[in-house]
């Protein structure tokens, strides 16, 4: 299904977001109390059909177990019309994606920090590894520290994949990590037509992009594009 760039901007991909700019158009949602009326589970995602004020709403989340008749909270999100997926085999009039949902509501706009925010989507611990640099490769390290003079050339590198969410937009969202690190950011994102397994260490090899805005408050500093599997 081809749609617009910006809703490539989607939160899981978001789930892919390590940036310095506001979060303004999913802070100032309101935040939505909802019952859960059905349950559909496909390819990491959980589907739910919930009701507010009897108003009926199919919500796309990061896979979750989740009880029917139990009452969330969401905020803000992207809407995407007529969603087709593939695995369910099934065209939804409409989805809502989203990074979460939670028992108890969000706290208010004011009472979060900027990092606080972007904990749900990116992965907030560095695990103990060390990733060996692929041959004529470079490190996250290496890719951070001289990013400028990456923009826009096909690098090699070499992680752990530590996420993955497949088949948005035609797409599959990939993160990982070497166990390098430079001021602070350790976790790559990348985008692939590739189906990989979380835990694997894998060598992509794609385009770097620096600066990408998708709208919508997702700003991506450093992005892989387009990438394939190199071994």
């Amino acid at each position: 299904m081809n749609k617009t760039l910006i809703i490539i901007s989607f939160i899981f991909l978001a789930a892919a977001c390590r940036n310095s700019s506001s979060r303004k158009s999913q802070s100032e949602a309101d935040i939505h109390k909802v019952t859960i009326e059905e349950v559909l589970h496909a390819a990491g995602y959980t589907y739910l059909l919930v009701s507010e004020d009897r108003k009926e709403q199919w919500l796309a989340v990061p896979e979750m177990d989740v009880n029917i008749g139990t009452t969330y909270y969401y905020q803000g999100g992207l809407n995407m019309p007529d969603f087709k997926s593939r695995e369910l085999d099934r065209v939804f009039e409409s989805v809502i994606f989203l990074e979460q949902i939670s028992l108890e509501p969000p706290l208010p706009p004011e009472s979060v920090s900027l990092s606080t925010a972007h904990s749900a989507t990116v992965p907030v611990e560095k695990p103990d590894i060390l990733v060996e640099v692929a041959k004529d490769g470079i490190s996250i390290a290496d890719l951070v520290s001289e990013k400028k003079s990456y923009d826009g050339k096909t690098v090699r590198i070499r992680g752990q994949v530590t996420k993955y969410n497949p088949d948005i937009m035609d797409k599959n969202w990939i993160h990982i990590q070497d166990g390098t690190e430079y001021d602070g950011t350790f976790d790559l994102t990348i985008t692939s037509d590739i189906t990989v397994e979380t835990g694997k260490i894998v060598t992509f090899e794609g385009k770097i992009a620096l600066d990408k805005d998708f709208g919508f408050g997702y700003f991506y500093d450093i992005i892989m594009e387009e990438a394939k599997i190199i071994d």
